[in-house]
């Protein structure tokens, strides 16, 4: 019964207008919803339900992530829009922060406004 419904992703933040300025001004998506509870984000057939809290600490590991068809064109894209990719020194691009895994997929991290780790990759 799950295995056929959409995901839909949770993030806190603290400061809804800093995160709508990231979802929506930096990667693009589409505000589908905005009230006390949450500004709701649409991600492509899925959303994102950004939840106001008044305080949290981020993960340190990836809370959400998107599979992409060519990643060195998303990171560049990224970075063109103000995306600060992470700079990991066990990357084999740091100019793009790009790691290749021992599978051949590959992997870059940002942060949102918020602190949270996200991730685009490339499957092998």
């Amino acid at each position: 019964m799950l295995a056929s419904a959409k995901l839909v992703g949770f993030i806190l933040t603290t400061d809804y207008d800093r995160a709508r300025a990231f979802y929506e001004g930096k990667l693009g998506f589409e505000v589908v919803e905005t009230g006390p509870y949450a500004l709701v984000v649409k991600a492509g057939p899925s959303t994102i339900r950004i939840v106001r809290v008044p305080a949290f600490t981020p993960a340190r590991s990836t809370v959400l992530g998107w599979d992409v068809e060519d990643i060195a064109a998303t990171a560049a894209w990224l970075r063109d829009r103000g995306v600060a990719l992470e700079k990991y020194p066990f990357l084999q691009d740091p100019e793009l922060g790009i790691w290749t895994s021992p599978s051949g997929a590959r992997v870059a991290w940002f942060l949102d406004a918020g602190g949270n780790v996200l991730s685009i990759s490339q499957p092998a």
